[in-house]
């Protein structure tokens, strides 16, 4: 049988390259069966990646032990937890289509036969998706699993309740000890933050789709079931390989419908738009856009209790019974339909070995859920004319009107409210923050929960052309498209507009031309930017679109 790394290995032509390749300690052997890259995010910068180096050992043990030969990459990756409310935040988006190209240079330059990618933390997940997508060579994404619960004062903790911990420090509630004794207790060790934010949200994302085997990503990073689950990932490449089971038969419109219903249910992430979007757009599934969200949401009942808008964590949901009892529940009330998995079996298969632990009461049923609705919806009118994300989790109201608080940035907000200086009813707008205006759509979660902590959360509402953590909550609303960089109404929007967000209207309007404002507008460059930042900005696509700076070759 022929293979793609026979154009590296195999004929007389070859032998320069099979001498460089014995120097690593290939033999003959080696070359007769699959090659397959382990491609690591791995770096000790942070909890989430710090361990996929070891996790990267029994994954090399399975391709072995299934007569496959494994190589080693490693690719960057950028904290979103340490880098948030910093300029550093710009790079996490960048990140993702950096490590997705990464794979892709890894893979097809050196005629890879398949590919397992070790992923923790939030845009290292979509970027292996996205990678696998484009390139169509068999792959398996392997989540390198959440953190355990920190504890303080007999409270499970996880990175929300320290960013939260600051605002109310700032308010006053709190004072800068019990702050001290909260950031020592929240992060216990290794693995991803812990509720059902960003990470766990597209871990649960890749399980849904086909691409990572159900149960794997659920397992804590910690866990020795982790290492096993690993083994058999290694195993299950070599699999894929041989049966030339690829990505792009794999990642359909159903197997996108079907992940996005999994997330409405257990209130995820809202980036997890932004990149099922970005993975439909490399798969070139085309009937598969923003607008699915919102019926999504409005038509599926929450059903995870988990944070940030609920009690629990992702480890809570392990021991509860997984991604398989979500999607038992979501099967068994005929949400989900079924699809092609990279382990061969289909994805209802995989659900049917799920076991639900008894008295388990992190996921509930239909007939009795956290929410009546999901977890986001989306949004047009005056100020977002191609559309805007809001996140529903933590709150159940549907409808706000304020006065408008414009910011040029985050940083220029988070001082404001630092200072106590947002007041109930008003509507914080936070622009400049988009794509190519940031450049890199950085997250909010510092100005979020500090409005949290400061006891705000239900009592204001936040639009921004950037993004927002998983770990945030509140009334809030990001992804606003076209961003002010290109020319968006959000950039004209003004200090005393008054602004009405209607969800089960879908619309969010301003009481002002802003036609009108906008004439004479000139595009200008963002920040002071060059080098990578510049390049993002420059290629960069709409938000409603999923960011992505790829697209095909064009005359």
């Amino acid at each position: 049988m022929s293979k793609r790394s026979d154009a590296i290995v195999k004929g007389p032509s070859r032998a320069a390259a099979r001498a460089m390749l014995r120097a690593t300690g290939m033999d003959d052997d080696s070359f007769e069966g699959p090659i397959i890259a382990v491609f690591n995010t791995w770096t000790n910068m942070g909890p989430c990646n710090m361990d996929l180096d070891k996790l990267a050992v029994p994954v090399r043990a399975g391709i072995r032990a299934a007569g496959g030969t494994p190589v080693d990459f490693n690719s960057i990756a950028v904290s979103d937890g340490i880098t948030m409310g910093s300029d550093g935040m710009r790079a996490s988006l960048m990140s993702r289509e950096v490590i997705a190209d990464s794979i892709e240079l890894a893979v097809r330059g050196h005629s890879l036969d398949g590919v397992i990618i070790l992923v923790a933390c939030d845009k290292t997940i979509p970027a292996a998706g996205m990678a696998l997508a484009r390139m169509n060579v068999p792959g398996v994404v392997l989540y390198g699993g959440s953190i355990m619960p920190g504890n303080h004062k007999g409270k499970d903790l996880s990175v929300q309740d320290v960013f939260e911990a600051v605002g109310a420090c700032a308010a006053g509630i709190i004072d800068e000890a019990e702050l001290k004794d909260i950031e020592k207790a929240a992060c216990p060790g290794a693995g991803a933050c812990g509720g059902q934010f960003t990470a766990n949200s597209m871990a649960m994302a890749m399980t849904f789709l086909g691409l990572s085997p159900m149960g794997a990503n659920d397992i804590p990073a910690i866990d020795e079931e982790k290492n096993k689950a690993a083994f058999r990932a290694g195993e299950l490449v070599v699999d894929c390989v041989n049966n030339n089971r690829v990505p792009r038969d794999i990642i359909t419109k159903d197997a996108l419908m079907n992940a996005a219903i999994a997330l409405s249910a257990t209130a995820a992430s809202t980036n997890a738009i932004l990149h099922l979007l970005a993975i439909a757009s490399e798969a070139g599934v085309k009937d598969f856009d923003i607008d699915a969200f919102d019926h999504i949401s409005r038509t599926t009942p929450v059903i995870g209790d988990l944070k940030p808008g609920g009690k629990y964590m992702a480890f809570n949901l392990y021991e509860a019974g997984g991604s398989a009892l979500i999607g038992q529940r979501l099967k068994a009330d005929g949400r989900i339909v079924d699809s092609p998995t990279v382990t061969g079996e289909s994805l209802f298969a995989e659900i049917d070995k799920g076991e639900e632990t008894e008295g388990q009461d992190v996921v509930r049923r239909f007939d009795d859920p956290v929410k009546s609705r999901g977890g986001y919806g989306i949004l047009y009118g005056d100020v977002a004319p191609e559309g805007c994300v809001v996140k529903l989790a933590g709150h159940g109201a549907l409808f706000f009107q304020g006065k408008a608080r414009v910011f040029d940035s985050e940083e220029a907000c988070f001082e404001v409210v630092q200072n106590n200086g947002i007041n109930k009813g008003d509507v914080v707008v936070i622009k400049n923050e988009g794509p190519a205006g940031g450049p890199g759509m950085r997250e909010m979660l510092a100005v979020t929960a500090a409005l949290v902590g400061q006891n705000l959360a239900d009592h204001v509402a936040l639009i921004t052309d950037g993004r927002f953590s998983g770990a945030s909550y509140g009334f809030v609303i990001g992804h606003v498209a076209p961003e002010a960089a290109r020319g968006g109404p959000i950039g004209f929007i003004q200090d005393g507009d008054t602004v009405t967000i209607d969800v089960e209207a879908r619309t969010i309007n301003v009481d002002a031309d802003l036609t009108e404002r906008a004439k004479g507008w000139k595009p200008s460059l963002p920040r002071d930017v060059s080098g990578a930042y510049a390049k993002f900005a420059k290629l960069v696509g709409s938000a409603s679109k999923g960011a992505v700076t790829s697209f095909p070759y064009e005359d």
